[in-house]
């Protein structure tokens, strides 16, 4: 999948290069306001908030009629979410497992981190208006490629039975001692490798010399792909959220 996409983009360039009457060129970065949206009735996927991440690439800007282009980009992406507080235990102690009937679920009260970065390729369709200032909207497709997926959890809890942690868990009538969470888990594994969505926004060029210009874009992205391979177990997220980046652009000469 990874290689016929990328070969899809370099048809489309090689296409829309002898068609375009100017062409733009630029890098940019910024930051990244990801969350795990989520359908499914399972606890494990549900109740992520926002977290912070980066984003940054390199972007081709190709303007084939009046006030009209397509842009391209290849971009590294931060996506993922986090949640606190009392949640699903996914990796009880072995000692503690055997003892539980199966499909017991346990709860405890830490902070869980989803990490998941990705290299994304949107193609965007673009309409701007202005001169000395450039504002524009642009809207279109894109591909995200997974490259890295952890899990990361921190805290210390004790475990309870139930989700408002009135019902400590106990062994022969004392509660467990607090468990500490610290870990970080590649779950690279159990996710999809590649993940499809619609991507939109607008911006704001300024030419700062004849050639070359600053950019400020700001561009929402919504997931369509289910990132669990085992939804059964796992739950149902989508990634979503918002990019926001200052770039750097030179035209070329055709």
């Amino acid at each position: 999948m990874r290689k016929a996409t990328l070969l899809l983009l370099l048809a489309v360039l090689l296409v829309l290069y002898p068609k375009a009457q100017k062409i733009k060129i630029g890098l940019n970065a910024g930051i990244s306001i990801p969350e795990l949206r989520s359908n499914s009735s399972n606890e494990l996927s549900r109740d992520y908030k926002s977290r912070l991440a980066s984003v940054f690439g390199a972007f081709a800007d190709f303007n084939i009629a009046q006030n009209f282009s397509l842009k391209t980009a290849v971009e590294y992406a931060g996506q993922g979410g986090k949640r606190t507080g009392m949640q699903p235990v996914t990796n009880v102690p072995p000692p503690l497992s055997s003892m539980l009937p199966p499909g017991t679920i346990l709860y405890a009260n830490f902070k869980n981190v989803s990490v998941l970065n990705y290299l994304e390729i949107p193609i965007l369709a673009k309409w701007e208006w202005g001169n000395t200032w450039k504002y524009y909207v642009n809207i279109g497709p894109y591909v995200g490629f997974l490259l890295s997926a952890k899990q990361k959890t921190s805290g210390s809890s004790q475990l309870y039975f139930d989700k408002d942690g009135t019902q400590p868990v106990t062994v022969q009538g004392q509660p467990l001692p607090p468990q500490d969470f610290g870990a970080a888990t590649d779950v690279k594994s159990s996710l999809q490798k590649t993940n499809f969505g619609i991507t939109g926004g607008a911006g704001i060029e300024k030419k700062i010399c004849k050639t070359s210009e600053l950019v400020l874009d700001i561009r929402a992205a919504d997931g369509i792909t289910t990132l669990q391979k085992d939804t059964q177990n796992d739950g149902k997220n989508h990634t979503g959220g918002m990019f926001i980046t200052l770039g750097y652009v030179v035209s070329l000469k055709k």
